[in-house]
């Protein structure tokens, strides 16, 4: 089946937009892919519209700057397949199925409550095209976190790929989540959240040099990590909760690191964000031989660095590459997830387990909107 992923994560930097061809089980072929960034007034949108979210407590509920989100949301989606289908090239009629993640606003799933905001059914309408969206709401309903959901697609790479297992799969945006992939079955994968990714780093930059972004690390290269701050942020309790666990993109403050430079600030927050994920080797059982990284904080050569120095600090090091490197998309591969996640839904297959949410049972999730189906 051909699909097309959206994914717009926890950076509130963009929307991507993937194409795969697939079964739902292995990927077939690996299609175009394009980002497509906000614009200002569309970042402060969502930006206000998480912190009026904070507060709430029944997932349906669209009050005030959420439902103008939520529209602004949709139309910016739907307006990303047809342009990504005018640049490839692609007639819209053969595509089968879309996987909508839509943008998270609340995410507390020991609350039960997770709410991604998105008009599934109004962008099938618009489209024409059947499209998957509220994929984690069933999973929290179940007992799981809710998150992370791309571990099943990571298995179906390292499969196609013949990589050496175990591998783990790092997703460093907003937050930086894991994919465990051991030699086992898919019941046998633990996955995680580990810890901020980008978030951090992003609101630090904003905040201080008026950029949603660290271009190339430079601000982060530019200062001196303040140990005394790096170690109070590393004992915050989420970093020793046992797993399966998950994270709101508001569940850490820059509270620690006010006083510092901004360089120092970004270099002890990137640095925070190196240390997250090589403190969760400890939730694995056994010595990954492959690390594959992914998402915006694969372009940050801080990041990378300090990966690739700390992951290796072990006889024998294991491999750790980005993505694009290992022959996967080291910008797509979340878009790319969802795409294969909604063709799972399609047919029946679960998106997340028990070790990689904590449900209480394989869960078949996300909510199906036909083509031309009437808004509920």
């Amino acid at each position: 089946m051909k699909a097309i992923g959206l994914m717009s994560g926890t950076s509130l930097d963009g929307v991507d937009v993937a194409l795969i061809d697939t079964d739902g089980e292995t990927v077939e072929a690996f299609g175009p892919g394009n980002e497509f960034s906000y614009d200002t007034v569309e970042g402060q949108l969502l930006r206000e519209a998480l912190a009026s979210a904070v507060g709430i407590a029944n997932r349906s509920d669209r009050s005030g700057v959420l439902s103008v989100a939520e529209i602004m949301v949709t139309q910016k989606h739907i307006a990303c397949v047809k342009a990504f289908a005018s640049i490839r090239g692609l007639n819209l009629r053969e595509i089968d199925v879309i996987g909508f993640h839509g943008q998270t606003v609340v995410h507390k799933p020991e609350k039960g409550l997770t709410i991604q905001i998105g008009d599934g059914r109004g962008m099938a309408e618009s489209l024409g095209i059947p499209v998957v969206y509220d994929f984690r709401a069933a999973d929290v309903e179940a007992g799981g976190e809710g998150a992370p959901f791309v571990p099943i697609y990571h298995r179906a790479l390292a499969l196609k790929a013949g990589l050496p297992l175990p591998a783990v799969f790092v997703n460093i945006g907003g937050i930086s989540n894991i994919s465990y992939i051991p030699e086992g079955g898919e019941e046998d994968m633990i996955a995680f959240d580990a810890g901020p990714g980008n978030c951090l780093i992003d609101d630090w930059t904003l905040r201080h040099k008026g950029k949603p972004y660290d271009e190339d690390a430079k601000l982060a290269l530019s200062g001196k990590v303040n140990a005394d701050v790096l170690q109070k942020l590393l004992r915050d309790p989420f970093l020793t909760k046992p797993v399966p666990k998950s994270l709101d993109r508001l569940s850490f403050k820059l509270t620690e690191v006010e006083g510092l430079s901004p360089a120092d600030g970004a270099a002890t927050l990137t640095a925070f964000t190196v240390a997250c994920i090589a403190a969760a080797r400890h939730f694995m059982p056994e010595r990954a031989k492959t690390w594959i990284i992914s998402g915006g904080g694969a372009h940050n050569p801080y990041i990378m660095a300090g990966l690739r120095r700390v992951l290796g600090a072990v006889d024998p090091a294991p491999l750790v590459q980005t993505a694009d490197d290992a022959g996967f998309s080291t910008n797509f591969m979340e878009a790319q997830a969802f795409a294969f996640l909604a063709v799972r839904r399609l047919k029946g297959l679960p998106a997340s387990f028990p070790k990689t949410t904590g449900a209480s049972g394989p869960v078949v999730g996300g909510v199906v909107a036909e083509s031309g189906s009437p808004k509920g």
